[in-house]
């Protein structure tokens, strides 16, 4: 398609929908497009967002970063937490809770400390709290970071602080792992990028999309309003949540659900009040298996965030509320519960002519790994990588959805991995996902590959999709699917060397949870300064 623009005339995007995807999108593209680009975002007054907490990735931080933003910036306007970790309650025929940490894991002569546990089992400890240092520091609700800033992770805490880091790193070109992400208050959120975004330029149009309109040859030329007319754009980006107003209703584009792989379609949310300064708060998000799905634990600043994820087919609306007051007990009492239905799967393609869809409107597959910001942020910067011209590129709107779309599927594997890999069959649900649900191909023999051995960077799924071998590591031995022996190697190895190693981590460990501060120790440390900070500044 050639674009009829005029050097004088600038490229126009215009985004449809707020919240959290479509304010980090305008943010972000504010930052990047400073040239010869108008941004516009489009959003309704009448459609409110549910405020019951987000969980995020690690390499979240790098969003922040190249915003240019610091956590006291933004964390206390969110009402932000830490997050260390996934606690996993009753996820195996155990019911032992096990964490999935953001740390990679050691090696000894060549082998990670998780194939030299199974060999030597190294005493009673399981397998996270010998080979991480992050599931003590959870259980003693540490902060990630000392008093005067330091990263709890020695390894990486130049990174924070070195001025010269390259701030234009992408998720796939990330060489370390950051130690912690953040929880946040997604409304707050939305509202802070908002201002963010209208500071850098664009432009905030509250109003109702009565009608899309499209040219002749398919593409979306306008959007009709009820109260500002017409909006004409060279680029929309949706962000209109399960609808895809503009990808799905416009353009017709294919959504290909994952229902028979991902059992989980509902959820029903509900926000708990906390008591974090004679609580405290915990560094972590907590998933804990219920009888048809199961149940997150965000805790904010403020309060609690909370929800069950369950399937539609063994449960209902009012019979999974019911079994959500009963799992939270008292804090419930009172509090509003709001039902959601989830549209599970992906587009066949996420961008379709001069639409790209961002956020819930490209792909959802279960907040079971806090997986939707991930996906904003990794559909924003490929946005950015494969931006249009005035000849539109079909190639690399082909490279885009390839991009996206093996991502999604990578995700969506690690998920089915939580179900199938579990020994957990004590209700009809948890049956079910052992029995009745349709595993890739791709993931049947990778499973078969892992009874073998543990693992690795070259027997985990090669196409970027967020995860790394430690993490199915972990996964698979919380869960209690383990190889049939240890490596045979190890047998013909010098063990000195590993029994040191976890000498060393338990050492590591309790240095750690004596000289951190405590989570919200820190974290009402934090508002502090900033309140000192605005006060001299007022002066």
């Amino acid at each position: 398609m050639q674009l009829s623009t005029s050097p004088a005339r600038k490229f126009r995007v215009v985004i449809l929908g707020g919240g959290s995807a479509g304010w980090m999108a305008a943010a972000y593209l504010s930052k990047a497009l400073e040239r010869g680009v108008e941004i516009s975002l489009v959003e309704s007054a009448n459609i409110g967002t549910v405020g019951v907490g987000e969980a995020t990735f690690s390499t979240i931080q790098l969003f922040f970063q190249y915003l240019g933003l610091r956590e006291e910036d933004w964390m206390p306007h969110c009402n932000a937490s830490y997050k260390m970790a996934i606690r996993f309650v009753d996820w195996n025929g155990a019911q032992r809770h096990f964490y999935h940490p953001f740390q990679r894991l050691p090696t000894v002569e060549g082998r990670s400390m998780a194939e030299w546990w199974l060999k030597k089992g190294y005493g009673s400890l399981p397998y996270d709290y010998a080979c991480y240092t992050v599931p003590t520091l959870c259980d003693a609700k540490r902060a990630p970071r000392y008093s005067d800033g330091r990263v709890f992770d020695h390894t990486v805490d130049n990174y924070f602080h070195d001025e010269t880091r390259d701030s234009g790193t992408t998720l796939e070109d990330l060489k370390i792992q950051y130690p912690y992400a953040y929880h946040f208050d997604a409304s707050l959120l939305a509202t802070f990028m908002s201002q963010y975004a209208r500071g850098r330029g664009v432009r905030r149009i509250v109003a109702d999309v009565t009608g899309v309109e499209l040219d002749e040859r398919g593409y979306i030329s306008t959007l009709q309003t009820r109260e500002c007319g017409p909006i004409g754009a060279d680029l929309f980006i949706d962000c209109t949540g399960f609808r895809g107003v503009l990808i799905n209703e416009a353009l017709k584009e294919p959504f290909i659900p994952f229902s028979r792989t991902l059992l989980c379609d509902r959820a029903v949310a509900m926000q708990v009040p906390s008591d974090p300064e004679r609580e405290g708060i915990n560094p972590y998000t907590t998933a804990t298996a219920l009888s048809s799905g199961w149940v997150w634990n965000i805790p904010l600043f403020n309060r609690i965030g909370t929800g069950y994820v369950y399937s539609n087919a063994f449960l209902s609306p009012s019979a999974a509320e019911e079994e959500l007051r009963r799992h939270l007990g008292k804090c419930s009492e009172g509090r509003n519960a709001s039902h959601i239905r989830m549209r599970i799967g992906r587009n066949r393609n996420s961008w379709v002519k001069n639409c790209v869809a961002i956020g819930l409107s490209s792909a959802f597959v279960e907040p079971l790994e806090s997986t939707g910001i991930f996906f904003i942020q990794q559909g924003i910067e490929h946005l950015v990588r494969y931006f249009p011209h005035a000849n539109w590129d079909e190639q690399w709107i082909r490279d885009y959805n390839q991009a996206v779309a093996g991502c999604i599927d990578g995700v969506r594997d690690f998920l089915t991995l939580h179900y199938v890999a579990s020994a957990r069959q004590d209700t009809a649900f948890w049956k079910a996902t052992k029995l009745d649900i349709t595993v890739s191909d791709d993931l049947a023999e990778r499973l078969r590959i892992w009874k073998r051995c543990l693992p690795n960077e070259r027997t985990i799924n090669p196409t970027f999709h967020g995860f790394e071998s430690y993490s199915y590591v972990v996964m698979l031995l919380g869960l209690g699917y383990r190889p049939d022996g240890a490596l045979p190697v190890l047998n013909h190895m010098n063990e000195d060397r590993a029994i040191a190693a976890f000498d060393g981590v338990k050492q590591r460990t309790e240095h750690l949870r004596a000289s951190l501060p405590t989570h919200y120790e820190y974290l009402a440390q934090q508002r502090q300064a900033i309140g000192e900070e605005v006060r001299r500044l007022a002066v």
